[in-house]
């Protein structure tokens, strides 16, 4: 795999929301041509894509700015983490009440509980930029 793509309506909040979470801006740039509007299926294409790379150097997360034409919200737009299609994004992380705590200051909001799943986990759901489910796990092993 070589990058998951999210498209946000803030760029800028979503840029500072993942480098929140440990992730390094590795590049950004404004995006269009004939080329994009064949690659979508869409016609006029403008974009601001923003490239994120996980502290490791080995995943990216690619997100997406629409100009033009404009974003649209899906039904319903926070969707519920049993809805069909992709519903998150997974990070290991070292220590989760922290990065729970420093994540709520960017806007994160918990969607269920901080769970302990045996002596492995300790796992949690975060909704994030345009609604996103961020899930956070911490190794107990």
């Amino acid at each position: 795999m070589d990058h998951v793509s999210v498209v946000v309506d803030d760029l800028t909040a979503a840029i500072a929301f993942f480098t929140n979470l440990g992730m390094s801006l590795e590049g950004e740039r404004p995006v269009e041509g004939a080329w994009v509007d064949r690659l979508v299926g869409l016609k006029g294409v403008k974009v601001d894509i923003a490239m994120m790379r996980t502290p490791d150097g080995h995943e990216r997360v690619e997100l997406t700015k629409f100009c033009n034409p404009e974003s649209v919200w899906a039904e319903p737009a926070i969707a519920p983490p049993n809805t069909l299609g992709l519903r998150q994004i997974m990070f290991a992380v070292e220590d989760l009440d922290d990065t729970v705590a420093r994540m709520r200051d960017h806007g994160a909001e918990l969607i269920g509980e901080v769970v302990q799943y045996e002596d492995m986990y300790r796992l949690c759901y975060l909704r994030g930029p345009a609604g996103i489910i961020v899930a956070l796990a911490e190794e107990l092993f």
